[in-house]
């Protein structure tokens, strides 16, 4: 934690601010079908910690394609490319302070892995944890409208559906987020990083 001190002009009274800030960094990376709810526990945990000081980014997939990845497509070495720009973004904001969470799919165990190396290579920590949303239940919620594009034709190499989506074996947590509350699930990742130390 660090205390600021706010600096007044000549001869105004002295205030002083104490700003609680968190600076220990940390990479949590939410893998998981499209449709899952990564990227909504993610901004849910998010918000609870800024509240408790913690300086916090969350990389959201489609941002990340639209402004580094953009011209990438979705064969499988044009997504390990985009995980590891995005795994080597992750790290240089964790490894100086920020609890960076990144809600994307990242479909291949070799791409996860290789990020993990990264972080462990600079000593930062990396969580990883799975969103373990049954596809049946991501078609339904569909929230972008892939699936159902999917099944009209209208797009094929849909992860879990018609690629491959290679699960974590053993995630530092699996989120099964179809049977609870999207503030039981951000709850269940904040008490991970509060055993882990870094909340």
């Amino acid at each position: 934690m660090t205390t600021t001190t706010t600096d007044t002009a000549p001869g105004a009274a002295p205030t002083i601010s104490q700003e609680r800030q968190v600076t220990s960094g940390a990479t949590v990376w939410l893998t998981g079908l499209p449709s899952a709810g990564k990227t909504t526990i993610a901004y849910e945990l998010a918000g609870r910690l800024r509240e408790e000081g913690h300086r916090v980014e969350v990389l959201d997939g489609d941002e990340i394609r639209e402004f580094i990845s953009a011209g990438l497509g979705f064969s499988r070495e044009d997504r390990h490319t985009n995980v590891q720009r995005i795994g080597f973004l992750a790290e240089l904001l964790a490894r100086n302070g920020v609890k960076t969470l990144v809600p994307v799919i990242a479909p291949y165990a070799d791409s996860r892995e290789a990020v993990r190396g990264r972080h462990q290579e600079n000593g930062t920590t990396y969580l990883e944890v799975h969103v373990a949303t049954p596809v049946e239940v991501c078609s339904v919620r569909d929230v972008k409208g892939l699936y159902a594009k999917q099944a009209a034709g209208e797009l094929t190499g849909l992860t879990g559906v018609d690629d491959p989506y290679e699960a974590p074996e053993s995630p530092d947590l699996r989120i099964e987020s179809h049977t609870q509350t999207v503030q039981e699930s951000a709850a269940a990742l904040h008490a991970l990083l509060t055993e882990k130390g870094l909340a």
